[in-house]
């Protein structure tokens, strides 16, 4: 067992419907933060044993202070606000968790594509003007909807949510083609994105924000794609080139688009994604992994890393 452990950001995690008894006997002593700020964050690790870290940044000045550190479990599946480098040469361990918000990533995959493809938003605004009240018909047929079955999915990204989103692509009918990443080994399983891109109906983004990865859609990629195309990103935002993005769905250049994460979060700046008058598009709140079991699951793995590590075996480490 630790002596003293830190949680930066339970907010992030738990808005009150976690059961936290798994982790909270990891340690004789927890500092429970709801939020830390850049700050707050060296004076609330200094002498911690444990930290774990939703989207707290960690970095090298941090981790060479923090002489008591051994163990930073990262609360998420990315590691991008840990330095890796500064924790290996500190002798820091860092774990992570994966595969715990598949279900919940996935739904929310289709919760966009779905609502897009039915125009759910606009016949829900049409209700409540009072279109349908005042039609001479039984139903409005205002908006066209489509259909999945027979469309083209395209997957960038095809590792644990990838695969999740293949499956119930198939279910409904879909047809399956998946992106070789720009920089990979070739794979004859794999087409290369250029060839990709003019042939999907639906473009979903799964790789993770690296310096390959940045920017990796830009103007150039949506202009290869279909003007009645769909894109979907609830990987990570500088992924996407969000100006290109919205510039595109403006001048009709891109069918729609549901996106769930953003360069900035929050976006306290702004971000050209969110102008209410972009059409066919629907942005949420860096919400898909976030359903109740998700979150709960990833509190049970986070106790498991550090269970595991206390009985000196390797579990989800990424340094």
């Amino acid at each position: 067992m630790f002596n003293k452990g830190v949680f930066l950001d339970v907010g992030s995690v738990d808005p009150g419907d976690i059961v936290w008894s798994p982790l909270k006997a990891m340690t004789r002593h927890w500092g429970w933060h709801r939020a830390t700020s850049p700050q707050q964050t060296m004076e609330r690790i200094i002498d911690a044993e444990l930290v774990i870290s939703n989207k707290v940044v960690l970095d090298r000045s941090h981790l060479a202070a923090c002489r008591n550190l051994k163990l930073i479990c990262i609360a998420a599946t990315g590691s991008n606000n840990v330095d890796l480098e500064a924790a290996a040469e500190h002798g820091i361990v860092v774990t992570n968790v994966t595969g715990y918000a598949t279900p919940s990533v996935v739904q929310h995959v289709f919760s966009l594509i779905l609502s897009l493809t039915t125009q759910q938003q606009y016949y829900q605004r049409a209700v409540a003007r009072g279109d349908w009240q005042r039609s001479s018909h039984f139903c409005l047929l205002d908006y066209p909807i489509r259909e999945l079955s027979g469309k083209c999915m395209g997957i960038l990204g095809y590792g644990e949510l990838g695969r999740g989103v293949d499956r119930l692509a198939k279910a409904f009918g879909m047809n399956v083609v998946v992106a070789q990443r720009p920089g990979s080994e070739p794979d004859p399983d794999r087409i290369p994105l250029d060839e990709l891109l003019p042939q999907v109906d639906v473009l979903t983004l799964h790789v993770p924000l690296a310096p390959n990865t940045r920017n990796l859609i830009g103007a150039r990629e949506l202009a290869l794609m279909q003007p009645h195309a769909l894109l979907i990103n609830t990987a990570r935002g500088g992924i996407l080139d969000e100006a290109a993005l919205a510039e595109a769905l403006v001048n009709g250049k891109l069918g729609g688009a549901g996106i769930d994460v953003l360069v900035a979060e929050p976006p306290v700046d702004g971000n050209p994604l969110l102008n209410p008058e972009i059409p066919n598009l629907i942005v949420t709140p860096h919400i898909a992994w976030a359903s109740h079991e998700s979150r709960q699951r990833l509190v049970d793995d986070v106790a498991a890393n550090i269970q595991a590590f206390l009985a000196g075996e390797i579990r989800n480490r990424v340094v």
